[in-house]
């Protein structure tokens, strides 16, 4: 499995990519093999608050339906318009062009507590 180190995780397989105070958000590597063929996601609206922990969108894939989780609070500033007509984006590029939303953090800084590091998230998908 692909688990770049620049990147923080949560145990729902979503990443994170803290940007100049805003993070882009995806879903990982093992996320999308666990999947299979994604052909559809719920996405929120530009301006919809998100609350760690809790879901902010659906992700449907031909096996299965899955919840996405936010990884940190804060308000949707972008979504990936991209994977309405291209939604197997997550499965051929799931950390470049699979991203799914930018967020705007609330709070100074991206609190990471719920968040792991490569080498931990690694150990939870073995």
């Amino acid at each position: 499995m692909n688990i770049p180190e620049k990147l923080l995780y949560t145990k729902e397989h979503e990443w994170v990519k803290k940007e100049d105070g805003k993070v882009t958000i995806g879903i990982t590597d093992f996320a999308q093999s666990q999947l299979g063929d994604i052909i559809f996601l719920e996405l929120p609206e530009v301006g919809q608050k998100i609350v760690s922990g809790e879901p902010f969108g659906e992700i449907e894939a031909v096996k299965t339906v899955s919840e996405l989780y936010a990884p940190i609070n804060g308000t949707v500033i972008e979504i990936n318009e991209d994977l309405e007509d291209n939604p197997d984006n997550i499965n051929q590029d799931c950390y470049g062009s699979g991203w799914i939303v930018k967020v705007e953090f609330d709070g100074e800084t991206l609190n990471s507590d719920n968040l792991l590091n490569h080498k931990d998230y690694g150990l939870i998908i073995v």
